[in-house]
C-alpha cells in the first residue's frame, strides 16, 4: 500500500493545487490513502468547516492540523461537525474535536492517523511522547498501518518521536516549519521518518506570504499584514510505501509536484 502525506497547505493557492493534482497523483502513483496537514487552508490562518471539506472533496482522506487550528474562531465548534479533521492530541482533555483516526476505504485495508504538536519553542501543552505511547497502544489493536504527523518546531524533537514511535508506527512525518528536508529513511525497526515534508502552496515566497511585508518586518519590527503569495505553487509531500500485514514502511520519498 501507498499513502500520501501533503505538506501545510496555504491558502487559497494551496487548496487550488491540492484540487489539481491529489487525484492525478493518486492514479499515477497507486495512491491508497491522502494525509495532508491543512492548519493554514483558510486564508493562510487556520481552518474553516467549507475548506476542510474542501479538500476531502478533493481527494483527501484525513486532514492534520497543528498550532494554528483554533484561528478562525467559528472552528472550535464546527470541528465536531468532521470527524475527518484532527487537532493535535495532545491538547487537554476535554478539548473539542479528536487528534486520532482509524479511516477505511472499501475494499483496502484500515489505516490510522494520529496527529500531534511539539512543545520545544510552541504553545505548551500535554507531553506528546506520553499521549503517542498510549494512543498507538489503542490503535495498533484496530490497525499495524499508523501515520504520524508531528508538528513540531524543532528538528530534534521530531527526530526524537520518530525513533520513540520505531517499530510501533509506519511512518512519522514532521510539519509545521514550511521547509522540506532532505533526511527521508527508514529506521531500523521499520518506521519511515521526514522531519519536515515541506509546504503546499506558492513557492515565490517566504513560507507562503508575500515577501515584502515580512522583510519590512523583519527591517523595521513593526506590525505588517502578512497577505498569501500567489507564484510558483508546488504541492510538497511524501509517499510511503507501506507492507499492509505488518505496517512496515518499505520505502518513502519526497513529493515536489508543480502546480
Amino acid at each position: 500500500m501507498k499513502l500520501l502525506f501533503i505538506g501545510d497547505i496555504v491558502g487559497e493557492p494551496g487548496r487550488e493545487a491540492v484540487r489539481g493534482l491529489c487525484r492525478m497523483l493518486c492514479e499515477r502513483d497507486g495512491i491508497s490513502y491522502v494525509i495532508a496537514n491543512g492548519e493554514n487552508i483558510a486564508g493562510g490562518n487556520g481552518l474553516t468547516l467549507q475548506t476542510a471539506r474542501e479538500l476531502l472533496a478533493a481527494g483527501v482522506d484525513v486532514i492534520t492540523s497543528g498550532d494554528h487550528v483554533w484561528d478562525q474562531k467559528d472552528f472550535v465548534a464546527d470541528i465536531i461537525r468532521e470527524p475527518r479533521v484532527l487537532r493535535p492530541a495532545n491538547y487537554p482533555p476535554g478539548t473539542p474535536g479528536e487528534g486520532a483516526i482509524v479511516w477505511k476505504r472499501e475494499g483496502l485495508p484500515p489505516i490510522a492517523v494520529l496527529n500531534l504538536q511539539g512543545r520545544v519553542f510552541m504553545p505548551a501543552l500535554e507531553n506528546p511522547f506520553t499521549v503517542a505511547d498510549t494512543l498507538v497502544q489503542r490503535l495498533r489493536k484496530q490497525t499495524p498501518i499508523i501515520v504520524v504527523d508531528m508538528h513540531a518546531e524543532a528538528t530534534s524533537e521530531k527526530i526524537a518521536m520518530g525513533r520513540f514511535l520505531d517499530g510501533r508506527v509506519s511512518a512519522v512525518i514532521g510539519s509545521h516549519t514550511h521547509v522540506q528536508t532532505a533526511d527521508e529513511q527508514i529506521f531500523p525497526s521499520g518506521t519511515a521518518f521526514l522531519s519536515d515534508a515541506g509546504f503546499t502552496g506558492p513557492q515565490e515566497s517566504i513560507l507562503g506570504r508575500e515577501m515584502e511585508p515580512v522583510i519590512r518586518r523583519f527591517v523595521t519590527q513593526m506590525p505588517q499584514r502578512f497577505k498569501v503569495a500567489t507564484q510558483r505553487v508546488v504541492l510538497h509531500g511524501a509517499v510511503i510505501e507501506v507492507d499492509d500485514a505488518t505496517g512496515r514502511a518499505k520505502a518513502i520519498r519526497r513529493v515536489a509536484e508543480p502546480h
